[in-house]
């Protein structure tokens, strides 16, 4: 029977504030972590993104706080800049009506802008390790004062090495604070982490069948380089997604991409790390509310989305490891939906696919790929759901006459037939020719109990981007830039 938030001990402020949200039951980790982390315990939070674990710490956070109290007294580190701000303002919802002040600290944002946020006395922030390490080199963030700090996917941000930014960071939050980590994973090195700066934490994990991905159909089509533009649009133009997330290797991959769609005629854009914040905040805002149906991303730009009502992910190109292709599609399938994550393999690329399939434990359906018979019906039956749209809307008051008087002259099956074809894209099948990225390559898993394992990765050459100081350039405005390949 699930948990009603009215059950929890919450001020009337925070309870008013969940209900304006739409919030009336808890999922399975908010349910487990919100009565022990309002005891003022510290405790490890073990879930997957999606399953509500920021409300499962804002909850707290936001209750602990004194608002009152001029000085930084909650801490939350994420791994990147997106989850970053989202996170932020999950919390100010939270803490509307208590007067929580929220800001995010994040790398890619003038440090000047956010020495001047500063000195409004936040009671809380929200903060990537790199940039947070900046400003308290500068002494433009005091956390002398932090009553509690949390660590948001915390396997993520020791794979992107900040393990010594964050232990740096703790070590200047007072001992007496109450700490939450929260980590998808519990690899060896959160258990350091948790040993070093927890006491007498609480684990908590949600069941093995919430933490996989049952609501999520996942599929492949085998197809060489150069047929996968064609059998992108034709799969969009037969399942018509509602919104739909395509993930590309590189930056150019994506750029190219995201022209090619819009030339062809669907509502896309790209997201990647070389756009300013302006400009990725501004896509993420098209999207979210609807404003385009596709986002072209990289691995890195789109790490921490939390997108509701995403369809489906497309992977046009082979993710790198494991952790990337669970990540990706995990933007699909949230909330209790269900979702379609479709990979795109190259015949050299079968073999990388299999090691997914056994690592995951989940097999991977392969599909035929899509005729261009399917994608002219699916088009069609999009047309005709617009034209029913219509005229369920009951205002055509201004169209009638025009009407009669085309069926005074012409048959009225053809005239329907005029218009779902007028209605229906004509330009789907425009010649255009993608910069064709090498397929992976891929080396044999190691063998346990010998050999270099690393990140403890399945595959050899883990490149991920990170924001850590070694990974980063830093320009004189104290932006960061994150390499992208």
């Amino acid at each position: 029977m699930a948990t009603l938030f009215n059950e929890f001990e919450l001020s009337d402020a925070t309870k008013r504030s969940l209900e304006q949200m739409g919030f009336e039951s808890a999922t399975a980790i908010q349910a487990d972590t919100i009565p022990v982390a309002l005891e003022g315990r510290d405790l490890i939070g073990q879930a997957q993104t999606g399953t509500g674990k920021t409300v499962a710490f804002a909850i707290p956070l936001v209750e602990r706080i004194d608002s009152s109290n001029t000085e930084i007294g909650g801490l939350v580190l994420t791994p990147t800049r997106e989850l970053c701000i989202q996170v932020a303002e999950e919390i100010s919802k939270v803490g509307r009506f208590k007067s929580i002040r929220v800001l995010s600290i994040y790398g890619g944002q003038d440090i000047g802008r956010q020495i001047r946020a500063l000195r409004n006395r936040p009671h809380i922030i929200v903060a990537t390790p790199g940039r947070l390490i900046d400003h308290l080199n500068r002494g433009t963030v005091k956390l002398q004062s932090v009553q509690m700090a949390v660590l948001d996917e915390a396997d993520e941000m020791l794979d992107m090495g900040f393990i010594e930014d964050i232990e740096g960071i703790l070590n200047q939050c007072p001992r007496e604070r109450q700490t939450l980590l929260f980590s998808a994973t519990m690899k060896p090195g959160v258990k350091t982490l948790a040993k070093k700066f927890m006491h007498d934490s609480v684990h908590i994990a949600v069941k093995a069948q919430e933490v996989t991905v049952p609501l999520i159909e996942q599929v492949y089509y085998e197809v060489h380089e150069r047929q996968k533009l064609d059998v992108l649009t034709r799969l969009l133009d037969i399942q018509n997604p509602e919104l739909a997330i395509i993930f590309g290797r590189t930056k150019r991959r994506v750029d190219e991409l995201m022209g090619a769609l819009q030339t062809r005629g669907y509502l896309a854009d790209g997201l990647h790390g070389d756009m300013s914040q302006g400009q990725r905040d501004a896509v993420m805002r098209k999207f979210r509310d609807g404003g385009i149906e596709v986002l072209v991303a990289t691995d890195v730009a789109a790490r921490g989305l939390d997108v509701s009502g995403v369809t489906h992910v497309f992977n046009f190109d082979m993710p790198q490891d494991v952790d990337s292709y669970v990540h990706r599609i995990g933007r699909t399938g949230r909330a209790g939906m269900t979702g379609l994550a479709a990979t795109f393999v190259t015949p050299r690329e079968i073999e990388h696919l299999h090691q997914i399939e056994r690592v995951t434990k989940r097999r991977i359906e392969r599909r035929p790929l899509p005729t261009v018979t399917e994608a002219r019906m699916g088009m069609q039956r999009m047309a005709m759901e617009q034209l029913m749209k219509v005229v369920n809307e009951d205002d055509l008051g201004g169209y009638r006459i025009m009407a009669e008087e085309l069926l005074e002259e012409y048959d009225s099956i053809l005239l329907v037939s005029a218009a779902l074809r007028a209605m229906s894209k004509t330009n789907r099948e425009i010649p255009i020719t993608l910069t064709e990225e090498k397929p992976l390559r891929v080396k044999k898993p190691p063998r346990f109990g010998g050999g270099n394992q690393r990140r403890d990765s399945r595959f050899h050459g883990y490149p991920q981007a990170r924001e850590s100081r070694h990974y980063r350039n830093r320009d004189a405005s104290g932006r960061d830039s994150r390499r992208e390949k």
